[in-house]
């Protein structure tokens, strides 16, 4: 079977405090994750406090955009649209849910390479994604 991305309506995301940075970082075209100074662990999803030693000692660092697919699903009956939603882990050990685009959605499997790409939301605010590698 073959699925073929399509583009779908992507609502805007809701900023606050704690993303600001992180979405400020997309408009520009950068993938910005959170790393504690405290202990170095970098983590993912954005947060005050490190999950690992409690610190308040928290950067935005840039991320490479690249990773490895950890779980894949393809979407089918939550739209009109079918979609990839997946867990990428990143070269710097962060795993995060995303979307998976511009490829053969069936064709994708754990394990498989991806890289970072960008599509639009609604309000034009970049919205980070990966596609194949």
């Amino acid at each position: 079977m073959t699925t073929i991305f399509q583009d779908r309506p992507l609502k805007a995301p809701m900023v606050d405090a704690a993303t600001e940075a992180f979405w400020r970082g997309a408009a520009e075209g950068r993938l910005l994750i959170k790393q504690c100074t405290a202990c170095g662990k970098p983590h993912w999803y954005p947060r005050s406090l490190c999950p690992y030693c409690m610190s308040e000692r928290l950067e935005w660092r840039p991320s490479a955009g690249l990773g490895t697919i950890y779980s894949v699903s393809v979407t089918r009956r939550a739209g009109p649209t079918p979609y990839a939603i997946a867990y990428v882990r990143l070269d710097e050990e962060v795993t995060l849910l995303t979307n998976i685009v511009d490829c053969d959605l069936d064709s994708l499997r754990i394990g498989d390479r991806v890289k970072l790409c960008f599509k639009p939301a609604e309000d034009g605010q970049p919205i980070p994604m990966f596609t194949p590698d």
